[in-house]
């Protein structure tokens, strides 16, 4: 049983169970609005993954904490919409640490990764922004069950002996003397692993499209409405939508209902004869198709509309209502959540400013899943997304490649490469199916934010000619996010490629910046 601690939640007592993020439990206490926008708007919980910098609130008087990657615990003191208060500025401390193999990222590529890195002999350190191992698609609570997906790889990443550091959020990597040096922050300070090599399996993010009212608390992506709730929240009896394109709305809608949600409606832009046309091409490959039935089952109850898309969200401090159109007709349906997302984007720009050779928004990799940089390999969805069973496999490759063992043609070798064919022909499906409409390029009129971060309207937008002038004159892409959110809208709306990338690769705290000799 999960013990109970009380918070402090601007000035009033707040119950929630120990671990769950700090998100998750201001959502259960019914706290949508987490802070003001640059312009004053109520902002909430978006990603849910660490990614948007929404969800940030002052904690015992440190102001910027994202909620959603941050653990309850007992007697904290919590500050929605707070002005003044501080930012940690030093370090609390700082360690630098040599092995072989480093792997950023715990999701599963990141897990097979390590596995067969430290299998193979190789001192191997894991990296991971989340409270533990599992990524996104198997999140879930320390000292609580995994689900049964990720149960096996998760006990032998324990036997493998491989260390995984949880909470440590990457922000710089370099060319080190005999290798690579990575550079990150947790809770204890600034952490400096040191290794022959480095396997980024750095995952993906929600393709977020901008319509009018996306930025209402309550309106949330589709994955990030499971990671809430698998992070602990509560969301019995809210009415849900959920909305946009993609295989991953089907679990999201699934997650919702076992959550105890309404859900209203599941719209997918995608027209009828694309589905169709996607779905017979899995018959090669049936067990997609009893997965897609299985998730399709959680919701049995909910419409499904293909060719619909959320027009516009409505709403004063949260999201009450949204429109819903087909091109043609526009109706309103009455909610408090929408999850809404449009596929996934690789996650590049650690990669990107390693200087490895991006391709089509993706990190280039040979059969080994080496990328262009010597002693740098690149596994799962920063390769292009393409589903868990060819990260996984990628994920090894990567691990034995980078431990210095010969893939050769063993039966296991060809074992890996089979799945990971599968795997990015799925992907090259999903991508062609699902690609979001035209149509969804005019949802932002003029007074429409596209940068979340700095509230840049689409208007302001207008007059650019490319992401570094939007930068430069309307900064758009210079928030705590760094344009992980806007940069993909921006390509979308007016086709710029994404700006530069420069260390810190994320935000962090002044005094974890440089060692403590740089800042002594």
């Amino acid at each position: 049983m999960t013990d109970s601690v009380t918070l402090r939640v601007d000035g009033r007592s707040v119950a929630a169970d120990e671990g769950i993020t700090v998100a998750a439990a201001l959502e259960t206490a019914g706290v949508r609005a987490l802070r003001r926008s640059v312009s004053g708007q109520p902002r909430g919980v978006f990603c849910a993954m660490g990614i948007c910098f929404e969800c940030r609130v002052t904690i015992d008087g440190v102001a910027h904490r994202r909620a959603c990657v941050e653990p309850v615990r007992g007697g904290m003191e919590i500050a929605t919409r707070s002005e003044g208060a501080g930012a940690a500025a030093s370090a609390a401390g700082s360690e630098t640490h040599a092995c072989d193999v480093v792997v950023v990222g715990a999701g599963p590529a990141g897990i097979a990764a390590a596995c067969r890195a430290a299998e193979s002999g190789a001192r191997t350190v894991v990296l991971d922004e989340g409270i533990a191992p599992g990524g996104q698609i198997h999140r879930h609570l320390p000292g609580r069950p995994a689900p049964p997906a990720a149960g096996a790889w998760l006990a032998r990443l324990d036997r493998s002996g491989a260390e995984v550091r949880s909470r440590a959020s990457v922000f710089d990597a370099d060319r080190d003397t005999n290798g690579w040096s990575v550079v990150a922050e947790s809770p204890e300070g600034r952490t400096e692993i040191r290794a022959r090599s480095l396997v980024l399996a750095t995952g993906a993010r929600e393709l977020f499209l901008p319509f009018p009212g996306w930025t209402l608390p309550g309106v949330l992506g589709a994955g990030g409405a499971q990671s809430l709730w698998k992070s602990g929240a509560s969301l019995a009896g809210r009415t849900a939508v959920v909305a946009g394109s993609g295989p991953l709305l089907l679990p999201a809608a699934a997650s919702l209902t076992k959550a105890g949600a309404r859900v209203a409606i599941v719209a997918e832009q995608a027209g009828l004869l694309a589905l169709g046309a996607f779905a017979a091409g899995l018959l090669r490959d049936p067990r997609k198709l009893v997965e897609a039935a299985r998730h399709r089952r959680g919701f049995a109850a909910t419409r499904y509309r293909t060719g619909t898309w959320i027009a516009e969200a409505l709403g004063d401090e949260s999201v009450e209502r949204v429109v819903l159109t087909d091109g043609t007709r526009r109706y309103e349906l009455p909610c408090d959540l929408a999850a809404v997302s449009y596929g996934l984007v690789p996650s590049t720009e650690l990669a990107r400013s390693l200087g490895c050779e991006i391709r089509r928004g993706r990190v280039a990799v040979d059969s080994d899943q080496r990328t262009s940089e010597p002693g740098i390999f690149c596994a799962g969805e920063p390769c292009g997304a393409a589903g868990i069973e060819g990260a996984i496999a990628e994920g090894e490759i990567a691990g034995l490649a980078a431990a210095g063992c010969r893939s050769g043609d063993s039966p296991d070798s060809r074992r890996l490469t089979r799945a990971r064919g599968r795997s990015r022909r799925l992907g090259a499906k999903i991508e062609t199916a699902f690609r979001p409409r035209p149509e969804l390029r005019d949802l932002a009129r003029a007074d429409t934010v596209v940068c979340r971060c700095e509230d840049v309207s689409r208007g302001r937008l207008e007059p650019c000619a490319s992401a570094r002038e939007a930068k430069l004159s309307a900064r758009a892409g210079m928030g705590a996010c760094q344009g992980r959110v806007c940069g993909p809208a921006l390509a979308f709306l007016f086709g710029w490629a994404s700006d530069t990338v420069r260390s810190p690769i994320q935000p962090a705290a002044l005094g974890n910046l440089g060692s403590q000799e740089d800042l002594a």
